[in-house]
């Protein structure tokens, strides 16, 4: 086999079996990095680098690699954007944590989220309690939002905060 189409074709397997892998493992764990998750990062690409360009280190062989992996890419999102299907399969849907100020505990369970981890996310958007919580969603990124009412000025406000803690659901 041609060296440039070999390293192609290992580019192509291992960006496939990436996307399958995170899909698998819960992609909402990337969504904020702690220490643990750069040295998984680091140590996965350097796993990955020689089963994609094998013995082929020259600069056209990384490039073909690189541009393997961005065209694959492109497809994806090309992909998910036409297919409503393909786009549900590969991301999970919005999960409701809190609707007018009653946590769903069975959402809590499924993501895997205590109940007071909601609170300290609900505390990082300001508010103080769950009760003033006009709703709470645990994002398809593994980011929590949270839109309150101030019942004073009857007002709505919304906030979005990177989570620190990582989620894994599927």
């Amino acid at each position: 086999m041609d060296p440039i189409l070999n390293v192609a074709v290992r580019s192509l397997c291992v960006y496939l079996f990436m996307v399958i892998a995170i899909r698998l493992f819960g992609k909402n764990q990337l969504s904020q990095l702690n220490a643990g998750d750069v040295v998984l990062l680091l140590l996965i690409s350097n796993a990955v680098q020689n089963a994609m360009v094998g013995p082929d280190t020259s600069l056209q062989g990384g490039i073909v690699a690189a541009l393997v992996l961005f065209v694959a890419n492109f497809i994806l999102k090309r992909l998910m954007f036409s297919s409503r299907s393909f786009q549900s399969f590969m991301e999970d849907e919005p999960v409701i944590l809190i609707r007018d100020g009653i946590a769903d505990q069975a959402a809590l369970n499924r993501v895997k989220i205590t109940e007071s981890e909601l609170e300290e996310a609900i505390r990082e958007h300001g508010i103080e309690n769950i009760q003033d919580v006009k709703l709470s969603v645990l994002e398809v990124d593994g980011n929590i939002s949270v839109v309150s009412q101030d019942e004073k000025s009857k007002q709505t406000h919304y906030s979005r905060i990177k989570r620190k803690i990582k989620r894994k659901y599927h």
